[in-house]
């Protein structure tokens, strides 16, 4: 059977060279298993029926019993199309053919009951079903159960590979082979989860007689595909952890001791406690570390990276921090070197702005050890940087990355320096097991002492003269804010237009020399962007116009007001990094979010979500359902991850249970080494072949 899922799909039947083309390039259909492993993405149930007075809603599929009459061809000799009047007991639709009207005439019988099916409009103020679907009533019996739908494309649709095109060549393969495929998962993982079998789910998902077979088959083809993902996470973290070693950091070090005693700015909440205790763990190991520390905003990520990395240091090993901009690597320098300014430690910082002339005696020093801790950005990642002994790598807003960037990181050193990747977006359980399940993961839950919580505001335009009046009274007394505009690029052009527009505008709304104003955009050379920034971080400027270009990296206690500007047009990740940018400081803190009147049902759900909470893990969970996990882990981290049939934002239960059974086996049986698991060990074996391995390279 293995054999026949192998043949190339166009020799199915229905198929031949041309489409066989389409279909891989639209749709990555290569061979029969792929035709197979293409599930149907909703079904309608054939047997319900709808009577022409009492259709759904519109672009609605509807059946209906019924006869035709009127049939004509009505518009222009070139834009002629064919209609005709279908009625039932309640009342009349019109039915209408743009394509192929003189062949169809030919078919219809006036008078005749008919059962029609398709896609009811509303076209010219009358309710139309274009291309309907009619079969007389006497063959009805071929057309029970439940219809499946299929994706397709605009090219595929032109060749007639449609969902019901589609739909037809998976008819045909099943009615041309007996699809018995084999089955991989143990006979007590199918007992314990009350499992049908495979070829039964792969029968059932494609043919379904009801809703019990939908149900079945979707939960046994999601529970198989989230368990070999797990399993798969689960073995190659086992993998790594017994083959690769790691730097021992047998002691805290006097650099450590003295910063704890002497120089720690504020009292460590018990969430950071533990995340250093669970990296000081690590250390102690010998193995190699691969951790992911996740952190709303201002929870004090950057400390704890600073602790583990003076941990480093004070074992004789180098420590360094990569960050996605410049702004980000300029603001981790300034922090760290504030906190370590008295304590024994040479810091560098390395962006692409560093000159020349100060890289050589940079790289120079970096070579020979005299520099303990190195921050920067893409710049570390150059043939030139050497380090003497690399021990441990933060990097931070590791999304940001590619994988292959972050591989390079490894090879820095002959033994892998440990890793800490940090994230301020926080990442659903469910990504977080999947995406990240290779890893060990650290959460800061808490915030530290005295912050207090942001006021989320959500206003249209029409307020923008009383949002000018609370602006004055905040600056009034002696607060800063910021002002953000979009920079979307399918529309930069127009975005950047939007930013000058509103930047003369509030220049004009707050004058000088009473009012100074900032601006602040992507395409400011780095050094103008350096000097407005600074100028507000010193609080010369009351406010700052900016694109998100601040979103991440920019600290200023004393700005306590974001404005975001067409907050619609933001995520929702986006738009709770942007409002991290406040409450720093001692004072009360707002966030307001100026829309339109007109907004997606989308958009509103985003607006009463960041007005409700500003839990940041609660936010990411709405943020999973509305734009689903690939869009929420960017280009870069969603091809990691193809799934068929799972989705990661609605079945975080399978995921808890696929997890637990798959940590289970491995337990019970490390190697799968058990006769009772040598297909499993198969499978496994094939699928760590086709996949490369994320887990070793951060």
């Amino acid at each position: 059977m293995s054999e026949l899922l192998q043949t190339p799909i166009e020799f199915l039947k229905g198929v031949g060279p041309q489409r066989a083309q389409l279909l891989q390039k639209e749709l990555g259909i290569f061979t029969y298993g792929d035709l197979l492993h293409t599930y149907p993405y909703r079904y309608l149930d054939r047997s319900i029926y709808h009577k022409c007075s009492e259709l759904p809603y519109i672009d609605s599929y509807v059946q209906l019993v019924g006869t035709i009459d009127n049939i004509k061809e009505v518009g222009t000799a070139r834009f002629k199309r064919l209609s005709a009047r279908f009625t039932d007991s309640t009342g009349s639709i019109e039915f209408i053919w743009f394509q192929g009207g003189q062949w169809i005439k030919q078919m219809l019988v006036a008078g005749l009951p008919y059962q029609a099916f398709g896609k009811a409009k509303v076209i010219n103020g009358v309710w139309t079903i274009p291309h309907p679907e009619l079969t007389p009533m006497n063959e009805v019996s071929k057309k029970a159960g439940f219809q499946p739908f299929y994706s397709s494309t605009e090219k595929l649709n032109q060749k007639g590979l449609n969902t019901k095109g589609i739909e037809k060549l998976v008819q045909h393969l099943f009615f041309q082979h007996d699809i018995q495929t084999k089955e991989f998962l143990p006979e007590h993982i199918i007992k314990e989860q009350e499992l049908i079998s495979r070829s039964e789910a792969l029968k059932k998902i494609h043919r379904p007689n009801n809703e019990i077979d939908i149900k079945q088959a979707r939960f046994r083809l999601k529970f198989e595909e989230l368990f070999f993902l797990q399993l798969e996470m689960l073995i190659r973290k086992g993998t790594r952890i017994q083959a690769i070693k790691g730097h021992v950091f047998e002691q805290s070090g006097e650099l450590l001791n003295q910063f704890y005693a002497h120089h720690l700015p504020f009292e460590l909440t018990n969430a950071q406690k533990r995340v250093i205790k669970e990296i000081r763990k690590d250390f102690l190991k010998g193995h190699h570390m691969n951790r992911l520390l996740q952190g709303d905003v201002g929870s004090g990520k950057t400390l704890v990276a600073l602790i583990a990395m003076l941990i480093a240091v004070g074992n004789r090993f180098q420590a360094c921090i990569m960050a996605p901009t410049e702004i980000l690597a300029n603001q981790h320098y300034e922090t760290i070197r504030e906190l370590v300014k008295d304590i024994d430690i040479k810091l560098a910082l390395l962006t692409g702005s560093t000159k020349k002339a100060a890289r050589i005696p940079l790289f120079d020093a970096l070579e020979k050890g005299e520099i303990n801790i190195l921050i920067g950005t893409h710049a570390l990642l150059e043939d030139p940087v050497q380090f003497h002994n690399l021990g441990f790598v933060v990097i931070d807003e590791q999304h940001r990355f590619g994988v292959a960037q972050r591989g390079k990181m490894w090879r820095k050193n002959s033994i892998p320096p440990h890793i800490l990747v940090m994230t301020a977006t926080p990442i659903p359980r469910t990504l977080a097991m999947t995406f990240y399940g290779d890893l060990d993961v650290s959460v800061i839950d808490e915030l530290p002492p005295g912050r207090k919580p942001i006021s989320t505001i959500h206003r249209f335009d029409s307020h923008r003269l009383a949002l000018f009046g609370f602006m004055r009274k905040e600056i009034a007394l002696g607060r800063q804010i910021y002002i953000v505009y979009p920079l979307i690029k399918e529309s930069e052009k127009l975005d950047f237009n939007n930013l000058m527009d509103g930047f003369e505008a509030i220049s004009r709304s707050f004058p000088m020399p009473e009012y100074q104003v900032s601006i602040v955009h992507g395409k400011m050379k780095p050094d103008a962007k350096e000097y407005e920034m600074q100028r507000f971080i010193k609080g010369e400027t009351h406010i700052m116009v900016a694109t998100t270009v601040i979103e991440v990296g920019v600290n200023v206690p004393n700005a306590s007001v974001m404005i975001i500007e067409s907050a619609e047009r933001f995520g929702l990740a986006q738009l709770h990094q942007l409002r991290g940018r406040v409450g720093r400081g001692a004072e009360k803190s707002y966030c307001i979010l100026m829309t339109g009147y007109e907004l997606s049902k989308e958009a509103k759900k985003r607006m009463g979500t960041m007005v409700a909470t500003s839990d940041g893990f609660e936010i990411a969970e709405v943020d999973l359902q509305l734009r689903g996990p690939g869009d929420l882990m960017g280009t870069q981290q969603s091809g990691i991850l193809e799934l068929k049939i799972a989705d990661l934002s609605k079945d975080g239960e399978i995921v808890n249970s696929a997890r637990e059974t798959a940590k289970q086996l491995i337990e019970n049986d490390p190697d799968l080494l058990l006769p009772a698991h040598q297909k499993l060990r198969e499978k496994v074996i094939t699928l760590l072949k086709e996949r490369p391995n994320w887990g070793t390279i951060g």
